[in-house]
């Protein structure tokens, strides 16, 4: 430990009333103290005001603080360096220890009460995404964000983050450190909500971070003065002091390449940004960044530590090569009524096509070729202003690029209606893989948003070439803060689907919100037989696929990790069935408690994961 001169060493000890400085959001609680400073004192054994399972610590001044705490059995842990933008986890404490050395003043604790909650998340995949835990899943309080998501023009980069807290924690209290740094970045930093677009932690599971939206640019607080047009990713964990788990840096892989995908841009790709302010970076100073950035590249911070760090460009290499063949970086140039150029590259050489339409939804101007290189050009002498979209394919199995091109639009007559707002904000569609096949599993979606003002909304279903299929409703609603309703597929067949929010307000106003989701029912009726495993029994892992899929069939332990896995192949359409024997791999009898069985089935339109839980029995004493 390093040698401390004027030290600040002692317990939590004031007697404040218990509702003095407290939040509530949800299950988790979190409770704020002032700490003084200055001078030595002997620690004292006082209790905190009310168990905790994290701590924050901040203050003013470029002194350092350390700290440790008491469990509640009396056992005090390692000292440790807080961080300044998420809370540690601790476990199940009741005191506090600190240590200030240097210039600190202003010091403040907050204690948070996570509560662990024993769920087996279903993890979802959107529009073509890695397994990903909801916002829902994870149990976010959506009462507890302070605005409305807000939206950049587009997505340039990612930059990756470690969370500065504990390597050791359970799949259980992964889920606990997520609400608590919820809670932590909106009461304690005054964030509107969660800084991080997504995190991930050591069990490589992928957590939505930021309300509005996975696949929009949405603008989270990761990164000061980069945040705008970037994707925050976070791994929970400190990897100044270890390496991260490999299931994690798999996950991170997959995630990186899945959402820079959606947003074209190639991962090995550099670009430079005009710095909006950092702690290190001026305002207006150019920086060159990688489309795989870290933290510290822009801020003054080790993040995302050392170990994780060292392995970006490795990391990049591998998103770019995850999900082939991919579009790169479509450009268009020119405005409506001379000539436009639309330019991109193609991860390979494949046939393109770019298809502009006109505000009436018409085709006006086709292009199409063949190669690595995407270049065409819309001789638009002639053509009217206005709205004009495009977009540019280069077959099935690469995600096609949508936009606007249009010059200045002629004023609109005095009886024509006020131009479109922000009427519709935050539209999610939850699940987003639909798999309705009676069984319990997906057979309905709930549908989220915000209606800024007493508007007509109408909801449509349109199909993959956004083609209406179906109206859900056309009717008056109320301003509210949200607004929720739960929708069947019915016998919309599978496929990729969007649903549209049309609202037009009483004074004239119109606007409109998109949301994605697929239809899949390739997998159903999983079941793990019998329900309880007496010991020395065995399982049966039983599931029924619609058509060919490649599918992993696995036996989850009580604290969520891969006991067994009982397949991993592909297979085609029929009802399947694998037995475990209830055995570890080391042989040994698994002991009694609470299993699962997870069946994932990757299918061409998504990934579709379900669970059977199941008990095994304590031997007859």
């Amino acid at each position: 430990m390093a040698r401390v001169s004027a030290v600040a060493l002692l317990a939590l000890l004031v007697a404040v009333p218990a509702a003095q400085g407290r939040t509530t959001a949800g299950s988790v609680t979190m409770v704020a103290r002032d700490l003084p400073v200055g001078g030595e004192r002997s620690p004292a054994a006082t209790r905190a005001p009310g168990r905790f399972d994290m701590v924050g610590l901040r203050w003013q001044g470029k002194g350092t603080v350390r700290f440790r705490t008491r469990s509640v059995s009396g056992r005090w842990g390692a000292w440790q360096t807080p961080d300044d933008e998420n809370p540690s986890w601790v476990g199940d404490s009741d005191a506090l220890q600190y240590r200030a050395h240097g210039r600190v003043s202003g010091l403040r604790a907050f204690y948070i009460w996570s509560p662990v909650e024993h769920d087996a998340f279903r993890r979802l995949s959107v529009a073509g995404s890695p397994p990903i835990v909801s916002r829902k899943a994870w149990g976010a309080d959506e009462l507890l964000r302070r605005n409305h998501p807000r939206y950049a023009p587009d997505v340039r980069l990612v930059f990756v983050h470690h969370t500065a807290t504990s390597n050791a924690y359970t799949p259980d209290q992964a889920a606990a450190i997520v609400r608590g740094i919820d809670v932590f970045h909106v009461r304690a930093r005054g964030w509107d909500d969660i800084g991080y677009n997504f995190l991930v932690d050591r069990f490589g599971r992928v957590y939505e971070g930021r309300a509005g939206g996975m696949t929009r640019n949405v603008i989270g607080a990761h990164a000061l003065g980069f945040n705008t047009g970037s994707v925050g990713i976070a791994v929970i964990g400190n990897f100044m002091t270890a390496k991260p788990t490999s299931a994690a840096v798999q996950s991170l892989e997959k995630l990186i390449a899945w959402r820079l995908d959606v947003a074209h841009v190639d991962p090995e790709a550099t670009l430079t940004y005009v710095s909006g302010g950092s702690e290190r970076i001026r305002k207006g100073v150019k920086v060159k960044l990688r489309a795989v950035s870290g933290h510290r590249d822009t801020g003054a911070t080790s993040c995302p530590g050392t170990y994780l760090y060292s392995q970006l460009n490795r990391i990049a290499q591998v998103a770019e090569q995850t999900g082939l063949p991919k579009l790169f970086a479509p450009i268009v140039r020119g405005k409506v009524g001379g000539r436009v150029a639309f330019s991109a590259r193609l991860s390979s050489a494949l046939p393109w096509s770019i298809t502009v339409n006109g505000s009436d939804g018409s085709v006006v101007a086709r292009g199409s070729g063949n190669g690595t290189a995407v270049a065409w050009s819309w001789d638009s002498t002639g053509f009217a202003p206005g709205r004009y979209t495009w977009t540019m394919r280069a077959g099935s199995n690469v995600l096609p690029a949508s936009g606007v091109v249009g010059g200045s639009s002629l004023p609109p007559p005095s009886s024509s209606p006020p131009p479109a707002i922000e009427l519709v904000k935050g539209l999610t569609v939850s699940p987003a893989v639909l798999s309705p096949n009676a069984d319990g599993f997906g057979d309905t979606a709930t549908i989220a948003y915000t209606l800024t003002a007493r508007s007509t909304v109408t909801a449509t279903v349109v199909d993959a070439v956004g083609a209406p299929v179906a109206t859900l409703f056309s009717e008056q609603k109320q301003s509210a803060r949200s607004i929720s309703f739960v929708v069947s597929p019915g016998d919309l067949p599978d496929g990729r689907y969007a649903l549209v929010l049309s609202a037009r307000a009483d004074d004239g106003h119109s606007g409109s919100a998109t949301a994605p989701f697929v239809i899949d029912r390739i997998l159903s009726a999983v079941a793990a037989t019998p329900t309880l495993v007496l010991p020395g029994g065995a399982v049966s892992a039983a599931f029924t696929l619609e058509g060919d899929a490649q599918v992993t069939v696995t036996v989850l332990g009580p604290d969520g990790s891969i006991l067994s896995t009982l397949f991993e192949g592909s297979l085609g359409a029929g009802t399947f069935s694998y037995v475990w024997n209830g055995l570890l791999a080391d042989g040994k009898q698994a002991p009694p408690g609470h299993y699962q069985v997870l069946v994932t089935a990757i299918h061409t339109l998504a990934t579709v994961t379900q669970t059977a839980g199941f008990d095994i029995a304590a031997a007859p004493t």
